[in-house]
This record gives structure tokens, C-alpha cells and sequence, in this order.
């Protein structure tokens, strides 16, 4: 074992010995005492490539992601996305497209896109990606091009933690119930559906469509609304933990805040809204139920300041994400792989 260069920064760090020649080039540990998630691979070398280590190491990055569920790769020789993209095939083979997006991105290369393009005074929610679909990825990554003068951190939270902090009333019905996802795209609010389904063909829409479970309907004036309901836990296929595993709570109407949301509604009927979450049958979730979710994630929330070249790699199921406000530029890329099929609790 060894020390870990700047570990003073990162905090308290409880080192593991490394077991393979070649695994001694890096050492392992922790931000905080006591807190074992994300783990931090941290070279010990100057200038360690990170897509030659990652690709004689894959074994060791994969049991250790399952083993803990997030990975901040740390100081690691590592400078554009297009090696942060090899990194990722080195792990995971080819990244996947953001498809069915619910969040405005920009392509930055291939399969690498930014992070959400949120305005930086605003915080996005906890969530797992995807997890309003039927087919998400199971592995996600974060790259940190520039860290934020102020803020900008990318909370995580564990999945299976959130679960069972929620009240079993509350877990009960979403899990009886499931969640259903409406969605109403061209109305000037939200995404545009051509941009959604990445096509201008109303054809490839409703083929991608009934393919997914998703139903929908043309509205006048070129605008789609679209219904599906999905999972609200699931069980993860390596760890067999029960994942607290959709989209609820961001969904909702209620996550715009009061004055934003009553603003949408004196616009649109509820049927017309941008988005909105209901329970599966249709019926509507209880606000005290949301409250209690989104205090299990507020409860269970790990926060940490980037560092520039970090890589952030979670397990998509075991993990969810955020983003805090923020003062200055941030930019922070993203790239996803490994599609899972649905995997209900």
C-alpha cells in the first residue's frame, strides 16, 4: 500500500492493498472516514494512462463497481473526451445513444453529450437514468472538463438505501400501482418531440413507440403526447438488492416548485401539461407520498467537489444522481452503456 498523493484534500482516505502488478500503479480509498461510496481510484504514478490502465484492469474496476456501486477515477493522465470516450470502451465496449430523451443534451462527439443544460441556479433532482423507460443503461459516467467556481456538485445516492428508507405504505402502492409517465411535446415548454426521438418521421416515432409499450397520440398542430407506465422498484440483476428505480418524484408536476407550477397550470388543463407522474392506474400520487421520497433521497445523498479530469463511473441501478447550483462555467460530459431490459421488484 501507499499514499495517496493529495490525500489531505480528499479527505481521510482508508487505503486497500492492490493485489496484481499491475493494479499497484494505482491506490484505493475513500473521501470520508466511514463513508464507502464513491470509492477513488487514485494513481500513484505521474501521468498514468487512464485508457491503457482501465483496459488491463477491466476485472478489477468491475467487481469493485458492483461491490460499491460508484467510482470516482482521480488524477488519472486524462484530457479530452475522446480518450474520456475510449475509457469508457475499455470498460464497457461501445456507449450507447441518448435516445427518448427527457432532459436537453448537446452531442459533443460519437456517444459522448453534456451533461443537462439546466440553469445553473437551479438543482436537478436525484434520479436514475432512464429509469422512466422500460430500457435504461446499467453503467454511466461523468467526466469533469471544468468545475464550477462554486458549486456544481453531482450528488449520488443509493438506490437500495432510498427504498428502504420509503414508508412501506408508500413502497407498497408504487410497486402494486407502478408509474405512469405523461408526456405532451411542441407546446413551447418542454422538449420537442422530433428532438426526443432524435427523427422528423411521425413513422419512426410510432414504430419506436410500439416497440417500447409507449402509447400515443398526434395532437393538432404537429405536437405528440405520449403515456407508459414502468416500474417504480427494481431488483439489480448482480446484487438481487430491491433499487428504488424511477421517476416520479421528478416527474411530477410539483418538482417545478409552487410558482412555477401553479404558472403551467393556469396555462395548460392537466391532460396538456408538459409532463406529469401519476400512479399506474392513472390515479394521482399523494403529495405526502412524494414528500417522503424525496426526503429518502435528500437523507441519503453523498455530495463531494470536482475535481478537473475526474471521472465519476456509477452502476446506473445502484445509483442515483443529481446536480447542485452552481456560480461560473461548469462543463461536465456524459456517456452511458450497457442497455438492461426491465427488471421489476
Amino acid at each position: 500500500m501507499r499514499e495517496i498523493p493529495g490525500a489531505k484534500k480528499l479527505g481521510a482516505l482508508s487505503r486497500k492493498a492492490v493485489r496484481l502488478s499491475a493494479q499497484s500503479l494505482v491506490c484505493t480509498g475513500y473521501l470520508e472516514p466511514g463513508r464507502r461510496q464513491p470509492l477513488v481510484f487514485q494513481p500513484t504514478v505521474k501521468e498514468l494512462d487512464a485508457v491503457v490502465w482501465a483496459s488491463q484492469n477491466r476485472e478489477l474496476i468491475e467487481t469493485e463497481l458492483v461491490r460499491h456501486g460508484a467510482i470516482l477515477f482521480r488524477r488519472f493522465y486524462l484530457r479530452t473526451t475522446d480518450k474520456f470516450e475510449q475509457f469508457i470502451k475499455a470498460i464497457s465496449g461501445e456507449l450507447l445513444q441518448y435516445s427518448y430523451a427527457s432532459t436537453p443534451r448537446s452531442q459533443i462527439s460519437g456517444n459522448i453529450y453534456t451533461s443537462t443544460e439546466y440553469p445553473a441556479e437551479q438543482s436537478i433532482p436525484l434520479h436514475n437514468e432512464m429509469s422512466y423507460a422500460r430500457r435504461w443503461p446499467m453503467k454511466i459516467w461523468f467526466f469533469c472538463l471544468q468545475a464550477a467556481t462554486q458549486g456544481g456538485a453531482t450528488p449520488i445516492a443509493n438506490s437500495s438505501k432510498v427504498f428502504e428508507r420509503i414508508g412501506a405504505d408508500v413502497r407498497k402502492r408504487f410497486m402494486e400501482k407502478k408509474v405512469m409517465y405523461v408526456r405532451n411535446y411542441g407546446d413551447g415548454v418542454d422538449l420537442q418531440w422530433q428532438k426526443v426521438f432524435g427523427t422528423t418521421s411521425r413513422a419512426v416515432v410510432e414504430a419506436y413507440c410500439r416497440k417500447a409499450g409507449i402509447d400515443l397520440e398526434w395532437k393538432e398542430g404537429n405536437r405528440l403526447r405520449t403515456k407508459q407506465v414502468c416500474q417504480a422498484v427494481a431488483v439489480h440483476p448482480k446484487t438481487g438488492r430491491t433499487v428504488w428505480f424511477n421517476q416520479a418524484h421528478l416527474f411530477h408536476i410539483s418538482s417545478l416548485g409552487p410558482e412555477f407550477c401553479a404558472s403551467l397550470q393556469e396555462e395548460f388543463s392537466e391532460d396538456n401539461l408538459p409532463r406529469n407522474a401519476y400512479y399506474g392506474d392513472g390515479s394521482r400520487i399523494e403529495s405526502a407520498a412524494l414528500d417522503e421520497i424525496r426526503e429518502a433521497y435528500r437523507q441519503e445523498k453523498v455530495s463531494f467537489e470536482w475535481e478537473e479530469r475526474d471521472i465519476l463511473m456509477l452502476d446506473n441501478m445502484a445509483f442515483a444522481h443529481g446536480r447542485e447550483p452552481y456560480v461560473g462555467q461548469r462543463k461536465v460530459a456524459v456517456g452511458m452503456a450497457e442497455s438492461s431490459e426491465e427488471t421489476e421488484g
